[in-house]
């Protein structure tokens, strides 16, 4: 138990994941108001992301470029461009879809005249 403890301790990166990412998860399930809940949702996919990065981080290593083709290739040298390439898209289907939810939130606004869920659901009754 308290190795695991000792390993958590020595990631801080990993440890700030699980903070934000159940702090997130609290806004989205504790909170009535839908702008708030898309907030949470922003943080938990915010650490979702910082977690893939820190997974893929290799000390030491240097950009997949080769100088030349004769020289053997060491795959252990290399950082691997694959994590950061899926986290630029994951950025970018992040910010369109709080565009999207936005948009949505602003158009139950104006239909229902509040953003509380509670308030929603009964007007909807």
């Amino acid at each position: 138990m308290f190795d695991l403890i000792e390993a958590w301790l020595l990631r801080p990166n990993f440890l700030a994941f699980v903070i934000l990412f159940l702090w997130g998860l609290y806004i989205m399930v504790a909170r009535p108001n839908l702008v708030k809940k898309l907030i949470g949702l922003y943080i938990v996919q915010t650490s979702v992301l910082l977690f893939f990065i820190a997974l893929s981080a290799k000390t030491g290593a240097t950009v997949p470029v080769l100088v030349s083709a004769a020289d053997a290739v060491q795959a252990a040298a290399y950082a691997n461009p694959l994590p950061h390439v899926l986290t630029l898209t994951a950025i970018v289907v992040q910010v369109a879809t709080l565009g999207v939810s936005l948009a949505l939130v602003a158009v139950i606004y104006r239909t229902y005249g509040t953003l509380d869920e509670e308030n929603i659901l009964k007007k909807l009754e």
